[in-house]
């Protein structure tokens, strides 16, 4: 999302999608490569299955850093429940908790009866065909609402090579954590008896039974953590341009901005259960922030969010982060919540240079990773724990820092970093033509054409998607 903040999918750039009306989203891929998914944002729609995976190819100019794989799976892997997603959103509001999920879905669909006294019999399942001896690539999403998920197949080793568009040092593993929100991509190869068929499993950590078992670390929680940690830049690979991927040496850099952005458990505010951000649950504005700011709409944000938590009592607010263009910014994400979190930030990859538990001091930064640590969107954070990245803010807009999990978001734990670009040449995208008003700038919609397929037939380097859905605005991991 390169200079095109107008295409991020949340609340705060985009007005939701009418019923029966449509958006298109165009965006440049230039600058990306590797497995993504995308989904609605509001209304707890994605726990409803609202998602889908999108494959970004590397162009013929770039090779890829391994031999091309036989054939090419996308698995959506995430917690249900059996409440709607309007019942779940009901029972926050209500300031209750969601509970505990009532089962995972593979490709949205249920487990295999791998035991009759667990399973019930007649559950549709999912089956993947391959063939013995070939390689796959496996591409593998954590669509989720708020479970952490082990990933792995039986009997099999899954080698890493790409997470979120990059790619990684090449490491076996035989099962892998994957949190909300994150993607991961990995090389199997079909080595096994084929005589016999193997389960793939998601599950969260400490099933037990006759699938592969999971790691057991229930009551520690260093093994995700240095599995995490392992997750290093693969500096020889080229990305989505034919150079190395390490050529922009973000270890050298000097920090100009630093944040500290602390999670508590949720808490009541104004008799409403909210969970917070430093302290602020935030409230989204009535029109989108860039739209207010071009149409000279006062008071529906404010600039003013604390770089380090508050003290003070937890207040909901719509206080945003004042970015600096091309500033280079150390985040901390400190975790005092009861739950692993994680989070994504909109419209950049950050290096995750460290994580640890217990309090985050100045001496933590010699942990860090400055020479390959992975770039990417989103990170988990441990409860009890912190991580640490680094971003370059060079991209201008209002993008969405938030935590991945559907509660604690639906909630209010997110906020805003709004960049400008002082400099004389611009290089922030105008408005789309189509794009959708709404709040105080109502007025100004106009019912858009059924097709404008006529306007984006010349247009290069654009990825244009065309999406119908009730309600609803889509976020691109």
């Amino acid at each position: 999302m390169r200079h095109n903040s107008w295409e991020a999918g949340v609340l705060g750039t985009n007005c939701p999608i009418p019923p029966g009306r449509n958006f298109t989203y165009e965006f440049q891929l230039k600058d990306q490569i590797g497995s993504y998914f995308y989904f609605p944002s509001i209304n707890f729609q994605r726990a409803a299955g609202g998602y889908g995976a999108m494959i970004v190819n590397n162009r013929s100019v770039v090779p890829l850093p391994f031999d091309l794989p036989y054939g090419d799976f996308s698995i959506m892997i995430g917690d249900w429940y059996n409440r709607d997603h309007k019942a779940l959103r009901a029972a926050l509001d209500a300031g209750e908790g969601l509970g505990i999920p009532d089962g995972v879905l593979i490709n949205g669909k249920g487990p295999y009866q791998y035991d009759t006294t667990l399973v019930p019999g007649g559950i549709d399942f999912s089956t993947f065909d391959v063939v013995p001896g070939k390689t796959y690539r496996i591409r593998v999403h954590n669509v989720g609402t708020l479970t952490s998920l082990n990933f792995r197949i039986q009997n099999h080793n899954l080698l890493l090579v790409e997470t979120e568009g990059q790619y990684t040092m090449q490491q076996n593993y035989s099962s892998f954590d994957i949190h909300v929100g994150q993607s991961y991509s990995f090389l199997v190869t079909m080595d096994q008896d084929a005589s016999t068929d193997y389960y793939i499993v998601a599950s969260a950590r400490f099933a037990t039974g006759p699938l592969p078992d999971a790691p057991n670390d229930q009551y520690d929680q260093a093994w995700s953590l240095r599995q995490a940690l392992s997750v290093r830049e693969n500096n020889s690979a080229s990305g989505a341009r034919p150079n190395p991927q390490g050529s922009f040496h973000y270890g050298t850099i000097n920090v100009t901005a630093v944040y500290a952005f602390q999670s508590l458990p949720p808490t009541v505010i104004n008799g409403k259960l909210r969970s917070t951000l430093n302290g602020i649950s935030f409230v989204n504005p009535d029109v989108p922030i860039r739209l207010a700011d071009v149409h000279g709409v006062q008071g529906e944000y404010e600039l003013d969010f604390p770089s380090y938590p508050l003290s003070g009592s937890p207040r909901t607010d719509r206080s945003m982060i004042n970015g600096t263009y091309k500033s280079f910014a150390e985040i901390i994400l400190v975790n005092n919540d009861t739950v692993v979190q994680s989070f994504h930030l909109d419209g950049f990859c950050f290096y995750v240079v460290g994580m640890g538990f217990g309090v985050w001091t100045n001496e933590s930064r010699s942990q860090y990773n400055k020479w390959d640590a992975i770039c990417r969107s989103t990170v988990q954070v441990f409860p009890g724990a912190w991580t640490a990245v680094f971003v370059y803010l060079d991209n201008e807009g209002a993008w969405n820092i938030r935590t991945e999990n559907l509660d604690r978001w639906y909630l209010g734990r997110e906020t805003y970093i709004r960049i400008i670009n002082p400099e004389t040449n611009k290089t922030e995208f105008a408005p789309p033509v189509d794009v959708r008003y709404c709040g105080p700038l109502a007025y100004l919609q106009k019912d858009p054409p059924l097709s404008n397929a006529s306007t984006t037939q010349n247009r290069k380097l654009l990825f244009t998607m065309l999406i119908a859905l009730l309600a609803a605005i889509f976020s691109l991991h």
